[in-house]
């Protein structure tokens, strides 16, 4: 099968740090197939149209449209592009980020082409349900267990956190909580705080910093750097968004974390929260406010041994790239057109 796969973001600037990327490398590395990227700039902007995406691409994508089978788009919602539209061939669509809050898209019958939408969380599938879509999958993502061990973080009297999820624009550090974690490192004097930075933006976190006056408390990485080091220091992950499609549903950095053997700590509007609480392996938030952040960070100490207790074996089980492989290989397969132009 020759499988197209369809990105809608720029390339991050700090190679291999970005999950989607990650997870398009391992569909691309199995399956084989071609790349396009159809956002047009060089660094994330709020401020070209979603609907001129792919106009760069057009010439690409029709030199290679006699030889595709299968489309695999990726998106954080669900936004049926017009280069999708042209399509005639059967699509796969990745949700990447939740569907909560949005409403259901008006362009679906647009589309001309079998169109199979994947989400990675029972919250998302619920929502393609009431809409009426049918042809879904639910296919969670993958993370390689094996590249962490569990290392207790040092007794030195401090509670640490590692955030993973940058912003890409400056509005992000209100939606994703940033500024809401330097505040509680500013209140709560044994609260210490790793920020894993991606290269944008760093300006600007450093003068957040120096507004709250938590340097000495504050560590940035802004650069590539080994993720199962940094977990050996801090006591648990966290990932926040006042919404659902700022982050990934399963943020990859929460998934490396209960790969080490670390407790996380999320909030509501993030899908990955509900299994959290099922798995009982952390904390979820309500509202991404101070006060919910101060209180979920004492529930998370008082708990801590249990919620560490609960992580093990929850990647191997639940997240591991063979089944990942596994469940894209089915979903192609059982799409792919036959040389008759039928399913096979």
């Amino acid at each position: 099968m020759n499988i197209l796969y369809h990105l809608t973001s720029p390339p991050p600037p700090l190679e291999q740090t970005d999950a989607v990327f990650q997870e398009v490398s391992l569909l691309n590395s199995h399956f084989g197939g071609r790349r396009i990227n159809h956002f047009p700039l060089s660094s994330p902007s709020r401020l070209f149209p979603k609907a001129l995406y792919g106009l760069h691409t057009r010439r690409q994508l029709r030199a290679w449209a006699a030889t595709t089978d299968i489309h695999h788009v990726f998106y954080v919602n669900l936004y049926l592009f017009p280069f999708i539209r042209a399509f005639d061939r059967p699509v796969v669509y990745s949700i990447v980020a939740g569907l909560e809050g949005q409403p259901k898209p008006t362009a679906l019958t647009k589309v001309k082409a079998p169109l199979h939408i994947v989400v990675s969380n029972e919250r998302d599938l619920r929502t393609l349900t009431s809409w009426g879509i049918t042809q879904t999958a639910l296919i969670r993502p993958a993370m390689e267990a094996t590249a962490f061990t569990h290392t207790p973080a040092a007794d030195t009297g401090e509670f640490v956190l590692l955030m993973g999820s940058a912003p890409w624009i400056k509005k992000q550090f209100d939606i994703k909580g940033i500024d809401i974690l330097l505040q509680a490192v500013a209140s709560k004097p044994d609260l210490r705080l790793i920020l894993l930075w991606r290269g944008l933006l760093f300006d600007e976190l450093q003068r957040r910093i120096n507004n709250y006056r938590v340097g000495e408390r504050v560590e940035v990485i802004n650069e590539k750097a080994d993720v199962n080091e940094l977990l050996a220091r801090a006591h648990a992950a966290v990932v926040l968004s006042k919404s659902a499609k700022a982050v990934k549903a399963y943020p990859h950095s929460l998934l490396e974390s209960l790969a080490a053997g670390k407790a996380v700590m999320t909030s509501r509007a993030i899908p990955m929260a509900d299994y959290i609480r099922e798995r009982d392996c952390g904390v979820v938030i309500d509202q991404v406010s101070l006060d919910a952040l101060l209180d979920g960070i004492e529930r998370l100490q008082r708990g801590y041994p249990r919620y560490c207790a609960q992580t093990r074996g929850a990647v191997q089980e639940d997240f591991s790239p063979r089944q990942f492989i596994q469940a894209y290989n089915e979903l192609y397969t059982t799409i792919l057109p036959s040389p008759s132009g039928k399913k096979q």
